[in-house]
């Protein structure tokens, strides 16, 4: 096969990558200080943090199955993408004005809506824009894009926190407050550039009729694709929020601005290979590339367990982003490859939500099992890491004999 050409790509896998890489400046600024800001300023334990990340996601989880059948039975997808690109983008200056974990929480969960009913009709509309032999590329690509923003976005971040509070060991409120202000306008560039530049490419419809011809229920999905998406919740549940990560940083003697170096390096290396692993997958297949990926991410999550500095943190959080750029594109590829064009919103709506469904027990789990809950103190910061590990190792055993 030849290689990809980017000049041959459809407008709206650019239009798609730009608005995901805004978005993601503004995101990551503020997500990956978040479990700081709680931990550090507001004084919350690791059980409520993994609870309000769970909270989170599980909510985006069961939004993403009705937007993405929604979309389906419409046939449009651009609306929808739309729609939950601005809920989110007006959110997040509310963090400014947090004082307490509940309202962290109510944030979070309006934040998260937006991306319930944004991803599953977007990832529809960036399958439904190129072919088959350009799909696993076009989602690196757009994967790709999506953590260079993450990069730029804590590039920022990194930046302001030097200026304001250089060599301090915890952040400081009127710091993160910094942050969510700079946060505003990428994410409103992104829905711009969204109602300028996004064309929709329609479901298949009756001749008469938007009511796509196929009814769309987990019975009529294809085998390999439920045994797909059970397989991945499984996985989930051992991988808990990476809010855990950059606390086991700072509890291993990372200051705010390291662990904000080491989140950058984790994204220049996602980046960079995400989409050359998005080319790959359409040569040799995708599945061999999610079994490598998870088996990195076992092997990564046992070392994060008996890290004992900072800097080895940093190290392996840094191969973490090998795991990441192997799979995440190349999964939602997989899925497409699996199932017809007016299937597909649903289809993401399903292995969205098994992700966000599992990642509400995955980060509760991760949260008790370091501090424990009431009288119990739980089994220390080694604790989550261990168990993800374990779980990583049964999944690739049920991906290799269940989905064939």
């Amino acid at each position: 096969m030849p290689a990809p050409r980017l000049h041959r790509l459809p407008t709206n896998v650019w239009v798609l990558s730009a608005a995901s890489f805004l978005t993601d400046v503004s995101s990551e600024m503020l997500n990956n200080l978040l479990p700081l800001f709680l931990y550090n300023v507001l004084g919350v334990g690791t059980a409520i943090i993994g609870l309000i990340d769970g909270i989170a996601e599980t909510t985006a989880s069961l939004v993403k199955i009705y937007s993405g059948v929604f979309s389906d039975r419409i046939g449009k997808r651009k609306p929808l993408t739309i729609s939950g690109y601005l809920l989110s983008t007006l959110a997040k200056p509310f963090l400014y004005l947090a004082t307490s974990w509940g309202w962290v929480l109510g944030v979070r969960f309006v934040d998260r809506i937006g991306k319930g009913i944004r991803t599953a009709p977007r990832d529809a509309l960036l399958a439904g824009s190129v072919s088959t032999e350009q799909r696993g590329f076009a989602f690196g690509l757009h994967r790709a894009s999506d953590t260079a923003g993450a990069f730029t976005g804590l590039g920022i971040a990194a930046c302001l926190i030097w200026i304001n509070q250089a060599g301090k060991a915890q952040l400081t409120q009127a710091t993160f407050q910094w942050v969510v202000l700079a946060s505003i306008l990428p994410a409103a560039l992104a829905v711009l550039i969204l109602v300028i530049g996004a064309r929709d490419v329609e479901a298949t419809k009756t001749a008469n009729s938007i009511v796509p011809t196929f009814r769309f229920t987990w019975n009529n999905l294809d085998r390999r694709v439920k045994a797909f998406i059970l397989v991945i919740a499984l996985f989930t549940l051992g991988n808990s929020s990476d809010a855990f990560i950059i606390l086991r940083s700072q509890e291993r003697g990372l200051s705010v601005l390291q662990i904000l170096g080491m989140l950058l390096t984790f994204n220049a290396i996602y980046t960079l290979l995400s989409s050359p692993a998005g080319a790959l997958s359409d040569r040799i297949g995708r599945k061999g590339l999610i079994l490598a990926g998870w088996t990195i991410y076992g092997l990564v999550y046992l070392c994060l367990a008996l890290a004992k500095t900072g800097f080895q943190v940093w190290l392996f959080f840094s191969l973490y982003g090998i795991y990441y750029a192997l799979t995440e594109g190349t999964a939602r590829a997989y899925i497409a490859d699996l199932v017809s064009q007016d299937q597909r919103g649903g289809a993401y709506g399903l292995f969205h939500a098994a992700i966000g469904l599992a990642s509400l027990p995955a980060s509760l789990i991760a949260g008790i099992l370091w501090q424990g809950i009431g009288t119990w103190t739980g089994f220390g910061p080694s604790a989550p890491f261990i168990f993800g590990a374990g779980m990583a190792i049964l999944s690739v055993g049920l991906l290799v004999s269940w989905v064939k």
